[in-house]
């Protein structure tokens, strides 16, 4: 073996709830855990401002400090956390191979893929200009609600995560207009009920955004359409805020690993197996039902003690022999 590839025991991909919890208990099983921080260290809670249904915490925490104690607890017990992310693997043969920032081979017994799910855009040309230009177009109201303090916005969404975000911007805003594609939500009850009794939300059924209005510097405007009337709107707005769902960051395993339609990684039911042997998954690479840090955390948990139980056996394997 090459004296540029590093040998370890359990390397675990992503650092959100389920990453950072499979390395509390790989770490207390002595498997000596490796965790790669990712592209988004801490995962989409560090662009939550209010964790207010996790268990423990009866006065709320923000996401990004809930975030900072999973990994002091992690490193607690010595989980080896690292900057960077996984551009390559090979999981073909008998040992798990990956590669770091394109660079750096490491061979694994045990993978645990904790990398998460991606904001979704409508996929508007108008949109996809502003939001590369950085002029008001935005998939996460929490990073960026501060920049529209004062100002009217439009944001997109009829589940849980649009709710959240059109309170938290009703917060900072004269005025929040929601687009529900649909003539109903389908956030939780609680919810729904929040943003219904928030004065300066407006919500707006059977509407679909037909372009993002701009001056060629930042947003001024949506154009909408009523898709049961079909009548056209324009709605005065410095802000355009996608809360539509999330696309899977699985990618990179689809030629080893079995996705579903959307890409989800597919495990065996009631564990965190998937289809190649010593590579569990966690967390919201798998789950497009509960999305939650309190099920991703859960997750994590199986996958470090489906990784420590087929580590277990094939040692037990091997003294036989």
């Amino acid at each position: 073996m090459s004296e540029t590839i590093e040998k370890i025991k359990c390397l675990i991909i992503g650092s959100g709830p389920a990453g950072y919890t499979a390395a509390i208990y790989a770490a207390r099983a002595n498997m000596f855990p490796v965790l790669y921080q990712g592209t988004e260290p801490g995962g989409q809670l560090t662009t939550t401002t209010d964790v207010e249904n996790y268990p423990g915490y009866p006065d709320g925490i923000s996401g990004p400090e809930m975030m900072i104690e999973f990994q002091n607890q992690a490193k607690r017990f010595d989980t080896d956390v690292r900057d960077g992310w996984i551009t390559k693997v090979d999981f073909s043969g008998d040992v798990h191979k990956v590669w770091i920032n394109e660079t750096k081979e490491i061979h694994c017994d045990t993978v645990i893929i904790s990398t998460g799910a991606s904001a979704k855009y409508l996929g508007l040309e108008s949109e996809q200009k502003y939001l590369k230009l950085g002029g008001g177009v935005s998939a996460c109201a929490i990073c960026d609600g501060f920049f529209y303090r004062g100002q009217e916005v439009v944001i997109v969404g009829a589940g849980d995560s649009a709710c959240e975000e059109a309170h938290y911007l009703s917060k900072l805003c004269t005025k929040v207009t929601m687009l529900v594609r649909r003539d109903a939500f389908r956030a939780s009850k609680i919810m729904e009920a929040r943003v219904k009794n928030t004065k300066n939300i407006e919500i707006l059924f059977n509407m679909n955004t037909v372009e993002v209005l701009g001056d060629g510097v930042g947003v001024t405007g949506v154009r909408a359409k009523n898709n049961v009337t079909g009548k056209v709107i324009d709605i005065p707005a410095t802000g355009f805020f996608l809360a539509i769902g999330h696309i899977p960051n699985t990618d990179i395993f689809k030629d080893f690993l079995e996705l579903d339609e959307t890409g989800y990684i597919i495990n065996v039911p009631g564990t965190s197996k998937t289809n190649i042997e010593g590579v569990f998954v966690s967390g919201d690479a798998a789950d497009h039902v509960y999305r939650q840090a309190v099920t991703a955390a859960g997750t994590g948990c199986m996958a470090a003690l489906d990784s420590e139980r087929y580590l277990a056996a094939k040692e037990a394997t091997v003294e036989k022999v």
